[in-house]
């Protein structure tokens, strides 16, 4: 079989891949199982000097990784610079923390000794979406192969150069052979490999139906599983907020990437007395994005990644405005491209309200009040994050209970950070990823009791 990635900007190849026959995947699989028995007792000293090498490698080659990425997946150019150099400082962190975070808990108990340890449990199976193809592995991979697992990763196949790369920056690094490989394989491939019994646990970060399927499979072979899935966000603005500073921040909140983000605000919920203002200017910032070749430092708008996510997207507006919903701005579909769009007037039971919309449209929503608003944010079945504009600080931290997301930025758009746990709630998924979190997800917590 073989894969083809194109670039959505001009329609042209960007590269052609041959899938793994059963012979060579199963050849990887047991690498991995032979890497993982003298990786894992390496000193920690050792992987952290390695994982702060890859940090390195990656500023080395941000220009190559960056072009690879705009080039699959239509990502404007300064934006793929600043997902590799993201990556770096994740690297960075993890070279900086693995000790203390994997340092042994001292528990009293009435033993002479009793801790908690914390130790790899083998091979982790990677399953990784196209929209940040090198940030998502990246943040998989750092703390997981830094507590001493090795990893494999099952990339999207639009993204398989990106793939191909990350596992260079690996080697380049001096990782042993086998502590980090790529698969190219189909999906249909998925059970046999979570079945192996070198695969201890699989993390995938993708869409709600897919996640439900892996996580049916991970049950099934009594695999530990973390899923990190879609999200409707809500973004808040009440009537005391610094409403240009709330524009501003909405701008990149919802275009960001073209809009293709699990953690982009996709519902704007906006207090009556501010409502028009902050559509007024909403709008006009966003008429004013330049749109163009992603290749240009310039350009902050590029095209979706493939047109069936353009399709989708430009149905998900026309069922709205169908529904009631009224076409501020945009609305046009040109193959891959889909032009920024805003819809006023939507309101619970229309799409651009209950689905998650991966792209540029932005939904606005007026709300009489904030227990109101507040109310209008949960009804989804996602909960990965939310953002409140206030000055009223006090009042923004009273509300957070009231909220099931795993995040509540306040003046600030929901943004991953390798310092914080990141994660969601309901269907977004479940499982935390960064900080100590995301590096405790993977480790085996063994008990230690010594009595004398």
């Amino acid at each position: 079989m073989k894969f083809h990635s194109v670039n959505p900007y001009n329609g042209k190849q960007v590269g052609e891949y041959t899938a793994l026959s059963v012979n060579e995947l199963n050849e990887k699989l047991e690498k991995s199982a032979e890497a993982f028995r003298s990786w894992k007792r390496e000193p920690l000293s050792h992987r952290t000097q390695l994982i702060r090498k890859a940090g390195q490698v990656l500023r080395d080659n941000v220009e190559e990784y960056a072009q690879m990425i705009t080039s699959e997946m239509g990502k404007p150019i300064s934006e793929s610079r600043a997902e590799v150099n993201k990556c770096a400082w994740l690297c960075d962190y993890y070279a900086e923390n693995a000790e203390s975070f994997l340092a042994p808990e001292i528990v009293k108990t009435d033993a002479a000794q009793s801790f908690v340890r914390h130790d790899p449990i083998g091979t982790v199976l990677a399953i990784m979406p196209w929209n940040f193809p090198f940030w998502q592995v990246m943040r998989f991979a750092a703390p997981t192969l830094t507590a001493g697992n090795t990893g494999l990763l099952k990339h999207a196949p639009n993204v398989f150069g990106c793939a191909e790369m990350i596992e260079d920056v690996f080697t380049k690094a001096g990782y042993p052979e086998g502590v980090f490989q790529n698969l190219i394989i189909h999906h249909d491939q998925t059970e046999e490999i979570i079945a192996h019994d070198a695969v201890q646990a699989v993390t995938l970060t993708g869409s709600e139906m897919a996640g439900s399927a892996v996580g049916q499979i991970a049950g099934k072979y009594l695999k530990k599983s973390l899923l990190e899935l879609g999200g409707n966000n809500a973004f808040i603005v009440l009537e005391d907020a610094d409403i240009n500073q709330a524009v501003k921040t909405a701008v990149s909140a919802r275009m960001l990437n073209c809009g293709q983000s699990c953690i982009a605000a996709k519902r704007f919920i906006l207090l009556e007395s501010i409502h028009d203002e902050f559509v007024t200017k909403f709008t006009d910032a966003v008429s004013k994005l330049k749109v163009g070749d992603t290749k240009d430092d310039d350009t902050q708008v590029g095209p979706l990644a493939r047109k069936d996510l353009a399709d989708q997207l430009n149905r998900q507006v026309q069922d709205s405005i169908s529904q009631g919903a009224i076409l501020l701005l945009g609305g046009d579909q040109d193959n891959c491209f889909h032009e920024p769009t805003i819809l006023g007037n939507v309101r619970p039971g229309m799409t651009a309200f209950e689905e998650e919309t991966f792209g540029p449209l932005a939904a606005i929503i007026k709300a009489k009040g904030i227990d109101q608003a507040f109310s209008l944010a949960e009804q989804s079945k996602y909960g990965l994050g939310v953002s409140v504009f206030t000055k009223d600080i006090a009042k923004a931290i009273e509300y957070a209970e009231r909220v099931s997301d795993g995040a509540y930025f306040v003046n600030e758009l929901v943004k991953s950070d390798p310092r914080l746990p990141f994660g969601g709630n309901k269907r977004s998924g479940y499982g935390r990823e960064l900080a100590k979190d995301g590096m405790m997800e993977f480790v085996n917590r063994k008990v230690v009791y010594v009595k004398e």
